[in-house]
């Protein structure tokens, strides 16, 4: 049986109380919310804290709906449930990309206790990371716990660990914005920023901020989609996930006519962060998402797509699958009617 290791435990009420715990905790000090997340790796020894600093009682975290940032933006709680997020009306009527990816995470039980900031700050995984201390001990421990070598590419002097986060790639493509809120005061982060491409060092976020808000476009001519491949039907990790978002040009009626002034196309579960191809959103512009201009971005996003043998299925057809996802999604937006 894995046992969490002992650790100091405060729930703070407010930010400035949250700070000041970590500040006197430093390095040995970790933020937690829902916990689905860091306390079975903290059962694996994958991150040891001494002290876990709980954000769930601070209220501001859980607002369903905030200010309006003088932008057009609507900012919400990363302390949200999964399951919150995915029943608000509000959200399934103007987010329902991100009300659908929020229910897609794994099981009811853990969308009941796992947050939207969680899902955001979703630790990368790799099939040879995410095992047991001893597992790991038995065959040399890899670069990203403990050890020098990343055995998924022994010869990389990086890590490949992947970003398995179903919400983060749809806020990419919807071009969120999050707020943190850190010693040195506030600062605002775009989504598409707030993520490295390293399986170590795979958030621009530092280790003593909160991610305090989210902040979301409104919705005026845009749709977007998330599919989600993955072994079952439930419960699985994504091992490939596409966020497509378009924002149709202003005006626009009826679906033969009406075109494409930007679009993004967002992969989720291929590499250490949310990747966006910027090609495959290119190729769509101007078109009405016809057949062929579905097929060009598919294909644009296939080639960058590059999946490693650190996940489930093979990867060759992993990387096939890219094509197949990346067109149900955009032949989904292609059905929905235009947004006023």
């Amino acid at each position: 049986m894995l046992r969490l290791p002992s650790f100091r435990y405060f729930q703070p009420k407010t930010l400035r109380e949250a700070l000041a715990m970590k500040a006197d905790a430093g390095a040995d000090g970790m933020y937690v919310a829902g916990g689905t997340d860091l306390y079975p790796n903290m059962k694996r020894r994958h991150q040891e804290p001494r002290t876990v600093i709980s954000l769930m009682g601070i209220p501001e975290l859980k607002a369903t709906e905030g200010r309006n940032d003088g932008k057009g933006m609507t900012a919400v709680g990363p302390g949200l449930t999964l399951t919150q997020l995915s029943v608000l009306p509000s959200f399934r009527r103007n987010y329902s990309a991100l009300a659908h990816a929020a229910e897609l995470v794994s099981t009811p039980l853990l969308r009941n206790m796992g947050t939207l900031g969680g899902n955001l700050c979703l630790d990368t995984r790799c099939n040879y990371y995410n095992q047991n201390y001893e597992w790991r001990k038995a065959i040399d421990f890899c670069m990203k716990k403990d050890g020098a070598i990343c055995w998924v590419a022994p010869s990389s002097p990086r890590c490949w660990a992947v970003s398995s986060s179903d919400v983060a790639p749809v806020m990419v493509a919807l071009g969120a914005e999050f707020l943190l809120v850190g010693p040195q005061g506030e600062r605002v982060v775009p989504a598409g920023r707030f993520y490295h491409n390293d399986g170590i060092n795979y958030l621009t976020k530092q280790p003593d901020e909160i991610l305090a808000e989210v902040c979301l476009p409104a919705p005026d001519g845009w749709h977007a989609v998330y599919h989600k491949l993955r072994r079952r039907g439930s419960f699985d990790f994504p091992v490939l996930g596409v966020a497509a978002w378009v924002r149709w040009e202003t005006g626009s009626g009826k679906r033969e006519t009406r075109r494409v002034s930007e679009a993004r196309i967002v992969l989720g579960g291929v590499a250490s962060w949310p990747q966006e191809i910027p090609a495959a959103g290119a190729v769509l512009k101007g078109t009405a998402l016809s057949d062929e201009a579905i097929a060009a971005a598919a294909e644009e996003a296939y080639r960058p797509a590059k999946p490693l043998d650190n996940t489930d299925f093979d990867l060759s057809w992993r990387k096939q699958m890219t094509r197949v996802y990346v067109t149900r999604a955009l032949k989904e937006l292609r059905g929905r009617p235009a947004r006023a």
